[in-house]
């Protein structure tokens, strides 16, 4: 009889792991779109009635949590367990997560606190929720989403689907570039953003399920051993966490632009709790705008952070998402950030010291994956003067390793080993031997990634209504090339240089 039972459980287990095997995610994708669509057709219409039932049988459906905890098993943190330890792997596993959410009996767990450093030398507090806990987040933010993003405000670029960094550099350069453009910035940012937010805002101006919304908040969190309760803020480190705090800081720009007549030029740019405001003159920035900003995060329980927000003339220059803008006469010219380079330079110099000893090709996969990455968010701006700087630095630093690697070499052995492997003159290469073949890896120098003028996204565009289906699709397949012959001469002037 223990023997048949065992069987029979060993045979249940077989079948929860071929169950999730066999899930074909694309429709279920398709279906949970289409009431996401419904979400937000009736978020446009006013009808919050049906908002609510559609939220309902939204965090209800099989495919929605077939969504949720596929997302939280294949994210970078699947791998970083909540306080409890439990890690959701293998196939069984996910599928029986799938069926443990339920609303009804949830009960929420304290997140555990961790530290990350900062560029200033500080530490940033990250709240880590259980998997349990994610996936559910990740549930409500499907039937959440679609409202944010409706009601978002038109020059948000932070943490929504469609938008980036680069578009809200697209922004500003629109904001910034004419002859006859604002003068003025506000650099505002936001003190704590994520720590301060008011509990009791959320509660009553977030449209989600308040029972649940209210059991994360007050979630609490364990530190060194010790449970502290939590008052006020959203856990860094949640799912959801990022669309709360967009919907606390929306209509902050319709705020700004009735605090001033039009003829102000006054202009708003946000990405997450940084943002920018533009204006014809100091005065109407410290008078009019920053005590409407001022009040406006007071109802919220924010603040401005008086060391980084600060009033700049364009002539001397600000830095906005790791880009400086500055005008030059009459021209505005967006460069990568002094800091950004420095901060590269350095990383570069860090990685060839770790992996001196390493296999080149080894060495040279960290390398490209570093390269790579920052010349991507910068070759949209004008940035060829820092790829070239960036080059130089790195070939000078891959010399003076061979150079101490092989100390009795000449400088023409090195060459014609190192940087003729790949045929192509000052690259970096090594060849690699394998079973079958010879591969060469080779160090990607930025300036030949080149500059590539970015097609802004337009600012009403929201990828949950379906007029906006076929622009979103143009988009991501790059079929964008009417939009970038439509540019005038002066931007590609301005940023292709």
């Amino acid at each position: 009889m223990r023997k048949q039972k065992i069987a029979l459980e060993a045979g249940a287990l077989i079948d929860d792991a071929k169950k999730w095997k066999s899930i074909d995610f694309k429709p279920i994708r398709r279906q949970v779109r289409r009431l996401q669509v419904r979400i937000a057709k009736a978020v446009k219409d006013k009808r919050w009635n049906k908002v609510k039932v559609l939220q309902y049988l939204l965090t209800r459906s099989f495919y929605a949590k077939l969504l949720a905890v596929k997302r939280v098993t294949s994210n970078k943190g699947k791998k970083t367990p909540g306080i409890d330890g439990i890690l959701w792997q293998g196939a069984r596993a996910k599928w029986r997560a799938v069926q443990s959410l339920r609303r009804r009996g949830y009960k929420t767990q304290p997140l555990k606190r961790i530290y990350i450093p900062k560029k200033n030398g500080k530490k940033r507090p990250l709240s880590i929720p259980t998997m349990n806990d994610r996936a559910m987040q990740a549930l409500y933010k499907l039937a959440l989403a679609p409202i944010a993003e409706t009601l978002a405000d038109r020059n948000s670029y932070g943490f929504r689907e469609g938008r980036s960094c680069a578009d809200a550099i697209a922004a500003g350069f629109n904001a910034l570039s004419k002859p006859n453009s604002a003068t003025w910035v506000l650099e505002g940012d936001i003190k704590g953003c994520f720590d301060n937010i008011s509990h009791k805002w959320m509660v009553k101006n977030i449209p989600m399920d308040k029972v649940i919304l209210t059991k994360w908040l007050k979630a609490g969190y364990v530190e060194k051993g010790i449970t502290y309760p939590s008052r006020k803020g959203t856990p860094q480190g949640g799912i959801i966490s990022p669309t709360f705090s967009n919907m606390v800081l929306d209509c902050l720009e319709n705020a700004v632009h009735n605090a001033v007549p039009r003829r102000s030029r006054v202009n708003f740019v946000r990405y997450a709790d940084d943002f920018i405001i533009t204006g014809k003159s100091k005065r109407i920035l410290e008078e009019n705008i920053k005590p409407v900003v001022e009040e406006f995060l007071r109802e919220r329980g924010l603040e401005l952070s008086p060391e980084k927000t600060v009033i700049t003339y364009i002539k001397k220059g600000f830095t906005f998402l790791g880009q400086t803008f500055r005008k030059h006469g009459r021209i505005l010219h967006i460069t990568p950030s002094s800091k950004g380079v420095l901060a590269l330079t350095q990383k570069v110099g860090t990685l060839i010291r770790k992996y001196v000893s390493a296999p080149t090709p080894f060495l040279i996969k960290k390398l490209n994956q570093t390269l790579l990455g920052w010349a991507n968010y910068h070759r949209h701006v004008v940035a060829s003067e820092a790829f070239s700087r960036i080059d130089t630095y790195v070939f000078e630093q891959l010399w003076r390793m061979v150079k101490r690697r092989h100390h009795n070499k000449s400088k023409g052995w090195l060459f014609k080993k190192y940087w003729s492997a790949s045929g192509k003159s000052h690259c970096f290469a090594v060849k690699y031997k394998t079973e079958n073949k010879v591969k060469i890896y080779s160090v990607i120098k930025t300036s030949a990634i080149g500059i590539k003028r970015y097609v802004k996204i337009k600012a009403d565009a929201n990828p949950y209504l379906p007029e906006y289906a076929q622009y979103f699709w143009n988009r991501r397949n790059n079929k964008g090339s009417k939009l970038l012959s439509a540019m005038s001469a002066r931007e590609h002037r301005a940023l292709a240089v």
